[in-house]
Formats: structure tokens, sequence, C-alpha cells
């Protein structure tokens, strides 16, 4: 279902949450004095959505919105949905001529809001992405990002920043068109990129997390990547045909040359252990096929039941 609000306010910001106890009020003081204060000719909005965090986030949400009756509005969902999905909940929800989505963990730095949306008042950019140019993190979350993204470039979008994106600001054409596309698996940068609009990129180095554990795990990455091909290219399918094909044709050669053999030596191949390497490496590869046909035919069938992306229990506003 879509709920398209009618731009009442200048920006809406959109945070979802999921296990950021301690971190949300800082990120909600940052936001009113180098954001809010910074603006006062733009009339703002801040809506948290709780993504059945099993901390005590939303009590703090609850704090925040008793303190900042005006300016802030909370969603409560059932459970947990994945943060683009809360994103999503934030969105039909938000009231802005722009929306900006940021993290809660107080990574990313609030002031490049300012400049997103004199980017996008100006007349610059219907979309803009704060893309991260360095990380200060692990190593391991740093390479195996990069590997993420490199292989969303190659499959998918050239244009995906290297080192991908999570904080951006979308005008009210690009956001409507994002929500009249719903996706089962959205993979929500990739359906950004695709809308075609201008995008103007900002470069900015992510910080550490000083508050919390991510939740972001290599499985998720992992189920996103496997989104980001698969909702918007048909290359694994086609190097199935190849792969289908050149096994063929090895096998059709390879029967030449027993049968060759056959005639001419009397059949040197022989025992059982090049017939299990064949079997092995011919199963092998149909189950991978069959792998991937299922991935696609499971994001078909979840894109056909229509089910409801989240539910919500409860607005605060």
């Amino acid at each position: 279902m879509v709920l398209e609000m009618q731009p009442t306010i200048d920006y809406s910001v959109i945070i979802p949450v999921y296990y950021n106890e301690g971190a949300l009020t800082k990120t909600m003081d940052a936001l009113k004095e180098q954001v809010i204060a910074r603006n006062p000719e733009l009339c703002g909005e801040v809506i948290f959505i709780d993504d059945g965090s099993g901390d005590g986030s939303f009590a703090e949400l609850l704090r925040l919105r008793e303190h900042n009756p005006e300016l802030v509005k909370v969603i409560k969902l059932t459970r947990n949905f994945g943060q683009v999905n809360a994103i999503n909940a934030g969105y039909h929800r938000a009231r802005g001529r722009c929306v900006v989505s940021i993290s809660a963990d107080g990574q990313d730095p609030v002031e490049l809001i300012n400049q997103m949306l004199e980017e996008f008042m100006a007349g610059n950019a219907e979309i803009v992405i704060a893309a991260r140019e360095e990380r200060e993190e692990s190593w391991f979350r740093i390479w195996t990002s990069r590997l993420f993204y490199w292989l969303i470039r190659k499959l998918s979008f050239p244009n995906m920043p290297l080192g991908g994106f999570d904080y951006f600001l979308l005008g009210r054409k690009a956001l409507d068109t994002i929500l009249r596309n719903p996706e089962a698996h959205p993979f929500l940068q990739g359906q950004i990129l695709w809308t075609g609009f201008q995008v103007k990129f900002l470069y900015y180095r992510r910080r550490k997390r000083e508050i919390g554990k991510s939740r972001w795990s290599f499985s998720r990455k992992l189920t996103a990547l496997l989104d980001g091909v698969m909702s918007y290219s048909f290359l694994p399918i086609r190097i199935m045909s190849m792969v289908g094909g050149l096994t063929a044709i090895v096998g059709f050669i390879y029967a030449i040359i027993v049968f060759i053999g056959k005639l001419v030596w009397g059949n040197p191949v022989q025992g059982w252990a090049p017939l299990m390497i064949v079997l092995l490496v011919v199963s092998g590869t149909q189950l991978l096929m069959l792998g991937l046909m299922g991935e696609y035919l499971w994001r078909a069938l979840a894109q056909i039941r229509r089910r409801e992306p989240y539910i919500i229990e409860a607005v605060y506003e």
C-alpha cells in the first residue's frame, strides 16, 4: 500500500533504529545543533522508526519525543522487518519536499545534511548521495564492503560508489517514484540509482562507531548482494546458459576422445575415478544452477504475494 503524503514542510530526516540505545540522544542533539539551528528559514521534522529493537532504544525515543513534541515523530514496528523496510515506513509518512536518510549510530556526520539541502534547494540535483570515501572500521569490514560494492558495480550499477552509501537525500519526485515501485526484496541503493534522476555525489569519511555494535553482519551483506544483483541484472541467468553450453561442448568433445581411444587403443579410460570426477563436476554445476533459479523464483513468488513489507504497532506524533 502506498500512502502518498503531500509535502507540507521543507525536509524530513528519516532514521531507522535497531539496537541503538545510547546513541539516539547524541544523534538528535547533533541534528538540532548542526542542522535545524543552522537552517532557521527551513521547516523540518525527524522521524525515528524502531525496527523491533530488543534494548532500550524505544524508551529513549519516547523521551526524545517528549522533549521535542513539535519536531520528533516515532514509528514503532511490531518486529524487525529490516533496515530498508523501516526506512520505507518513514518515507510513507514523511511530509517534506525532500527526505534525508541517515543512520542512528553517529557514524555519519550530520552537518553534511546542510550541504545536501543546499544542493537540492538550489535545484542542482533531485538526489544527493553522501558516498563513503574512507571508513574508520576494521580491515575485515572495510574489505568485505569494498568487495560487495565492487561486485554490484560490475554486475548491476556501474555508477555505484566503490565505498557504497546509505546516507542520502531524495527529492519528492524521486521518493514518489520509489514508493510507486515497491519490491518484496528491496535493494534501496539500487532503487535510487535505477530512477535515473540527476545525482550529486558528496564524499566523506565515515567515523568509527562509539556506542553499540553493528548488526550489519556478513550474512546480511550476502543477502543484500543477492538482492542487488538478482533484482537488477540477468547476468546470472546468462552465465548459467553459457556454462550449460560449454559443459555440453566439453562433454561432446570428451565423448569423441573416448570413442577414438576405443577404436585406436581399446578404451584406455578405465576405473571409476574419471566417472566420479565428471559426475561431481556436472552435478555440482546443476545444483548451482538450480540454486540460482530458486533465488529468482523465490523473489518472484514474494513479489506476487504482495505481503505488507512492515507492520506498524504505533505512531507517536
